[in-house]
């Protein structure tokens, strides 16, 4: 792996999955010995935003095609008990 004129790197992406690291991750290093570790240390804003969405896929995806359909109102009402049964 070559370090640019900036000292940037990429972190590849099967060590990135592995540990977590989205887009937005808040990361840290630190030095022991000759080693440089970098740490996930924290969700930025983004990264949330993306695990959030990528949640949300997954469960979409998983929905049976005439559900898909539905909008967020019509999921919440068919996930509400009906009140007339539960007095």
């Amino acid at each position: 792996m070559q370090v640019t004129e900036k000292g940037q790197i990429t972190i590849p992406k099967r060590l990135r999955e592995a540990t977590g690291i989205l887009p937005g991750s808040q990361v840290s290093f630190v030095q022991e010995g000759g080693k440089i570790i970098i740490q996930k240390v924290g969700m930025g804003t983004d990264d949330r935003r993306s695990a959030l969405r990528a949640a949300a896929a997954k469960v979409r995806s998983s929905l049976d095609k005439p559900f898909r359909q539905l909008d967020s109102e019509a999921i919440m009402a068919f996930l509400r008990p009906d009140d007339s049964t539960h007095a």
